[in-house]
């Protein structure tokens, strides 16, 4: 395993070539004429909105539900490669993989380490401890890269069988998939730079504030009473180029995610208490209730065995001791 000083290096980097492949060129250069001297202003991210146009960030919201309580496992889990007959797991294990929606651009969550090119973090060992509970092997997986605003739309065309990506649950998101238990509890605070003297979203009215498109964050930034101006992006190390930039003021999303972000850049720095408590789970097809049960096996099964507590030691030291796993919330 590396040390955190050199997985830190290694997602700096990944940040840095991520803000010059996401350049829009066209921001780049202006050439002078008529002896004017050319200026010139640093790359800027591909798929910037500023301000956001935030879907919903006026609507009512949806009926009031639990969205930490989930399906109960019936049972034991089956051993790997043995699924019932005609479930949705038997189906995967005779494809041969599992396809999961994930992150690569998230530092210790969901990233993709330049040492090595493979994807790394917390959430992609989950799926590689479902893959294992499937298969026997934790390799059988094929993994999507996609944003935050995907999320829901490859579950629900059937394109992954699973996402594993920071996803928050929320009864509005429920209505469109279903969601494994709670397997990460986060919270909702703000990152600035240092000599920023902001702590908090209380601090930035009339200021930009940057989070990813799709987001419950950019959603809480956009009804903020203080009225900052929510800016968005495709990816969290979007934002993060943004403020190094000095085109937003802070970024505010999931603490664990500002927290990888930080780590990349020392002249950052997490400020203000928590504003939510942002639950992840296992974004799986409503019609699909066997695989959200399995699923959740699993997920017991990592909180009983220690394995939990192991990938916490080993991705996210950085966010203080490890804390007991979420306890599991069931429906039935």
């Amino acid at each position: 395993m590396k040390t955190q000083w050199t997985r830190a290096l290694a997602a700096a980097g990944a940040a840095l070539v991520l803000g010059a492949c996401t350049a829009d060129p066209a921001a780049i250069t202006t050439v002078g004429t008529g002896g004017v001297a050319p200026t010139t202003r640093a790359p800027h991210p591909v798929g910037v909105q500023d301000p956001a146009v935030v879907p919903g960030a006026s609507a009512a919201a949806p009926a009031s539900c639990d969205p930490r309580a989930s399906l109960r496992p019936s049972g034991a889990l089956p051993p790997p490669g043995q699924m019932p007959a005609g479930s949705s797991m038997a189906r995967i294990v005779q494809r041969g993989r599992l396809i999961v929606g994930v992150d690569q651009n998230t530092y210790l969550f969901g990233y993709r380490d330049p040492a090595t090119g493979e994807l790394s973090g917390f959430d992609i060992d989950i799926a590689h401890q479902i893959a294992r509970a499937l298969f026997g092997d934790p390799d059988r997986i094929q993994f999507r890269t996609i944003s935050s605003a995907d999320r829901i739309p490859v579950v629900r065309s059937g394109e992954v069988d699973l996402v594993v990506r920071t996803m928050t649950m929320t009864c509005e998101r429920a209505e469109q998939v279903a969601f494994s238990t709670e397997y990460f509890t986060a919270g909702q605070r703000v990152l600035v730079s240092r000599d920023s003297t902001a702590r908090g979203l209380s601090d930035l009215g009339g200021k930009k504030v940057c989070a990813a498109a799709g987001s419950t964050s950019i959603r809480t930034i956009a009804t903020a009473a203080s009225k900052p101006v929510p800016v968005s992006v495709v990816d969290w190390t979007d934002c993060l180029v943004l403020l190094q930039q000095g085109e937003v003021a802070a970024i505010s999303t999931d603490d664990a995610i500002l927290a990888g972000l930080a780590a990349q850049d020392p002249n950052t720095r997490v400020v203000g208490p928590r504003i939510t408590e942002e639950p992840y789970g296992v974004a799986i097809s409503r019609d699909a209730p066997d695989l959200v049960q399995f699923v959740n096996g699993v997920l017991q099964t990592l909180r009983e065995d220690g394995t939990w507590s192991q990938l916490y030691g080993k991705w996210l030291q950085e966010l203080g001791a490890a804390p007991a796993p979420p306890t599991a919330r069931y429906r039935n």
